[in-house]
Order: C-alpha cells, then structure tokens, then sequence
C-alpha cells in the first residue's frame, strides 16, 4: 500500500496537471457517484491535498473528492482522452484542455462538502499527516506520551493513522532503526531522550523519503552504496527488506520479526539489546 510519501508525490503530479484548470469532465464509475458527474464538470480544481493516505481534491464552490487508493488504487496522468495500457479498471477521470488525471482500482471514493470532511469516517479519526510542515517533534513527543497511547507497543502505534497519518510498512522499520527504538517497546516505557528521538526520527525520515521519492537513507549512504554497484531498490533502505544482511551501524546481521501482524525490520543488537 502507498504510504505518505508516495501519496504527496502523486498528489504533487495530479497538482500540476488539473489544479488552475476547469474540469471539462468529471466521469465516475460508481452508480452513486455519477448525480456528482455533472455539478463537478465545468468546475476549476482548486487544490489537490494528501491526508495521511488519502487525497483531496478540491472543486470551485466548496466540493471535494475524496479517494482512498488502499491496497491496489493508482493514479495515472495522461495527455487529455488518452487512456494508459493496463489492466486495471478505471474508477475516477478528470479531464481538463491538456491533461486526465485517472485513478484506477481504487474502491473507495466519495464526494464531500467542506463542512462534511471533519466528520468522514476515514478522515474524522487520522491524526496528523506525518509530512504536515508544520508538525513539530515536539508535537509528536507529547502524543507519545497521551494516555491514548502511550500503552502500545511501538511497532503497532506507528501503524495506527490515528496516532500520525502517513507512516505505514516500510516508513515505521525506518524510523525505529533511525531512533534505535525496539518496536516491542511501550511508548510509556520511553525516556524523555527517546521520546525526542523518535520524534525526530520520525520527521526526518518521513520528509527524507518524499523528497528522494522512497529513499530513506542519507544522501552519504546512497553514493556509498551506489559505488559498490547496488541497484535503486536495493540501496533505498536502512533495514527495511534487508533480512539477512549486515546492519550498517554495527555489523549485526539484520532480522525480520512479526509486530502487529506485518513484517518489521530490525537490528537486534542497536534495537533490541536491552
């Protein structure tokens, strides 16, 4: 599933192709949605805008659509009526003079009113998007420490979008590695020091990752791994799908273990040996 970074990123090429233009059509391949085909056509998009893992595009006169890509949902931006070669099923178009913005495979999209965007079910229970520019550490060392979850095991608290929206498989084996944190560890269990740098940890790699487009190392580590001949997909992470191989802090080999139900990455020795 997309996580945060790639969300903003598709958001950002959506952006370029439909914001400041009128919507000649708006096409919706769900019975419930197509009333909404004719009172969004001829409308100027406003704003695309990531929430967590969804996005929101926003229409002339206060209508916004609401998607969702989950698991299969992907965007395409194509020269306008042109459709790409795939497989996958068409779920949304938006056509303007010169580009379609086309989301496909995605199940869940709706149209809201701005004054219905608080109280959507998705969107009334995420927290803060991890790439929000204005999200602080501090602001995230002090939901670490709230009662609503400061009892949960690191490991599935960065996986619940309520407690910051955005981080998902790969991002959390990251951040805990940057922070040295054992995904086993309460969040209670934290000191004042390694509530801060998670915090940090977390800000950095999330906004590391949009920028470099899913990279999340240090720009150091990628000309060194790029020196020994490693491919993009292999140099990209810190140990996130590198089981078996030496950690690059210390040299233990890295482990895969289950928290939450999905694979976690880990050094045992910088995370776990406490």
């Amino acid at each position: 599933m997309p996580e945060g970074p790639e969300i903003r990123i598709a958001a950002d090429r959506i952006a370029t192709a439909i914001v400041g233009h009128t919507a000649r059509r708006v096409w919706f391949a769900f019975d419930r949605l197509k009333p909404w085909e004719a009172k969004l056509s001829g409308r100027a998009v406003e704003a695309v805008e990531p929430r967590g893992k969804a996005l929101l595009i926003r229409f002339r006169g206060g209508l916004v659509i609401y998607s969702h890509n989950q698991l299969y949902g992907r965007w395409y931006i194509r020269p306008a009526g042109e459709l790409p070669r795939t497989g996958r099923s068409l779920r949304l178009a938006i056509d303007n003079e010169i580009h379609s913005a086309l989301l496909y495979s995605a199940s869940e999209i709706d149209v809201l009113g701005e004054d219905e965007l608080e109280t959507h079910p998705f969107l009334a229970r995420i927290g803060p998007d991890v790439l929000d520019a204005k999200l602080r550490p501090a602001t995230i060392a002090r939901r670490l420490d709230a009662k609503a979850f400061r009892g949960r095991q690191l490991g599935a608290l960065l996986l619940d979008q309520g407690f910051l929206a955005g981080i998902g498989n790969y991002l959390r084996s990251e951040m805990l590695w940057v922070a040295r944190l054992d995904p086993l560890r309460r969040a209670r269990d934290l000191s004042t020091e390694d509530r801060r740098r998670l915090a940090r940890a977390i800000r950095v790699v999330a906004r590391r990752a949009y920028r470099k487009r899913g990279i999340t190392v240090d720009a150091r580590m990628v000309g060194s791994r790029r020196r020994k001949g490693m491919r993009r997909r292999d140099l990209r992470h810190y140990v996130f799908a590198r089981a078996g191989q030496p950690c690059e802090s210390c040299g233990a080999s890295i482990e895969r273990i289950d928290v939450g139900g999905r694979r976690c990455y880990v050094c045992p020795h910088c995370q776990m040996c406490e």
